[in-house]
């Protein structure tokens, strides 16, 4: 049986050019944090990427989406984070997570995808600061908008943090 021509070109439109294609395509779920402080966001050098990026990773199994983007954020830079955004309804059961900021597809070379579920953050008070080895390491640290774009910072990676900075100050 067939997709229906409905379903046929919501799929066709959520594809770009060049993306890999087929029913077999490797797809993670993934997180990505936008953590803002005092202005700035916190950013780091992806060296096997060579890019910068903010912290994030895989949800492992069983783990939630929240529970990911703080532990991811925390493993990465040693900070300590919250997650800004609002839940669907103000009740305690069923338990309502944090909608994410934004969700994209990207691609990953070779040969797979990852679904981005993008989150907003700042630090959990009194807890903004960045273990120092991997502030060395990995060039983590509090950056201003203003000097992004002479990091190399991508576009897409600007934008968030625009929309970030708006979001949570």
């Amino acid at each position: 049986m067939g997709q229906s021509p409905l379903r046929e070109r919501v799929r066709v439109r959520a594809m770009t050019p060049g993306q890999p294609r087929g029913p077999g395509l490797p797809r993670h779920f993934t997180v990505a944090v936008f953590v803002v402080h005092e202005g700035r966001v916190l950013l780091h050098f992806h060296p096997k990427l060579g890019i910068w990026l903010p912290p994030g990773g895989h949800i492992e199994p069983n783990e939630l989406p929240d529970e990911a983007a703080v532990r991811e954020v925390e493993e990465e830079t040693g900070v300590h984070a919250e997650l800004a955004g609002e839940k669907a309804l103000p009740i305690a059961y069923p338990v309502q997570l944090v909608r994410p900021a934004g969700i994209q597809v990207e691609n990953i070379p070779p040969d797979h995808q990852h679904i981005d579920l993008v989150y907003f953050a700042k630090p959990i008070l009194g807890h903004h600061e960045i273990t120092p080895a991997y502030a060395e390491q990995d060039h983590v640290g509090w950056y201003d908008p203003e000097e992004l774009s002479s990091l190399g910072v991508s576009e897409e990676v600007q934008a968030w943090v625009a929309k970030a900075l708006a979001a949570v100050g």
